[in-house]
């Protein structure tokens, strides 16, 4: 009977050994991947170069929470660091064959936020984010970004060139280096992000967990006018055609959206009245 508790607690020691020493592969391969220094992987998923270290030689006692957040920092997941891992238990069966949805409410509940004094605001073009983010940055001395422009510089093309270039992949690719960047140097900021970030799982994870977040809504025909109003005028073209994308592109990213941490609803409203309730939202949030 000793010889078999003997045996067992072998198995589980060994088992424990094969999971630690492939994470450590991983989480060396993707860091190098994305070439990021240990410190500055560190710095942005906000854990300590030491134990970043101990994880990358297999030792140590590893956190689901941390080890989560160092995977978002990588625009990884927690399923890919353990690639090569079998489940060991009925959890990790059940959270590998859920559905998307279910497995990001849970990766949320894991991991431990580390939000500081970071604002994001998310939602369709047109919404109004980038207008209420720079009055609301000139009133609270906050720094507004707008992380295309981050995505450009590094690119050093526009974004209409680096998408015709190499296609929306390449695109997201970049998004989530600008966003990489934005979290090394900014601890209090008012981000404005593409509608689109949304589709990127792992860049959206982040910003969930490192942004106080909040989708600026709009209905499909504030959206369209305020585009139209910008300038560009190919809304104007297929009018009945572009008003039914908006809507199903709506539809379609409300799960998504609604994932933020406040909804603000432009539409119906006045600016300065709009305004004045982000700055409300931004003040309770302590991110003034």
């Amino acid at each position: 009977m000793v010889g078999s508790v003997d045996y067992l607690s072998k198995k589980q020691t060994d088992d424990q050994a094969d999971v630690l020493k492939t994470l450590a592969i991983n989480l060396r391969q993707k860091r190098k991947a994305k070439k990021l220094s240990r410190r500055v992987l560190a710095e942005v998923a906000g854990v300590s170069q030491r134990y970043l270290a101990q994880i990358e030689v297999g030792k140590g006692n590893v956190s689901v929470g941390i080890l989560n957040r160092v995977a978002c920092a990588l625009d990884s997941s927690l399923l890919k660091l353990l690639g090569g891992v079998e489940p060991v238990d009925k959890f990790s069966e059940i959270f590998s064959a859920a559905p998307m949805e279910t497995q990001n409410a849970v990766l949320q509940l894991l991991s431990i936020p580390d939000k500081k004094k970071r604002i994001a605001l998310l939602g369709l073009r047109g919404a109004g984010k980038s207008t209420l983010g720079k009055q609301a940055s000139a009133i609270l001395d906050i720094p507004f970004i707008e992380l295309n422009d981050v995505v450009e510089r590094l690119a050093a093309l526009p974004v209409s060139e680096i998408i015709a270039l190499y296609g929306p992949d390449g695109y997201r690719k970049l998004e989530a280096d600008a966003l990489t960047e934005v979290l090394a140097k900014h601890d209090r900021c008012i981000l404005a992000v593409a509608g689109g970030i949304v589709t990127n799982r792992e860049t959206y994870n982040r910003l969930i967990n490192r942004f106080h977040t909040i989708w600026v809504q709009a209905s499909p025909e504030d959206h369209m006018a305020r585009v139209r109003a910008q300038g560009d005028l190919r809304p104007m073209e297929g009018h009945v055609q572009v008003m039914d994308r908006l809507r199903d592109i709506l539809k379609t990213r409300k799960f998504d959206y609604g994932r933020a941490d406040i909804h603000l609803n432009t539409s119906n409203a006045r600016e300065p009245i709009v305004l004045r309730s982000l700055l409300e939202i931004i003040r309770q949030i302590g991110a003034k």
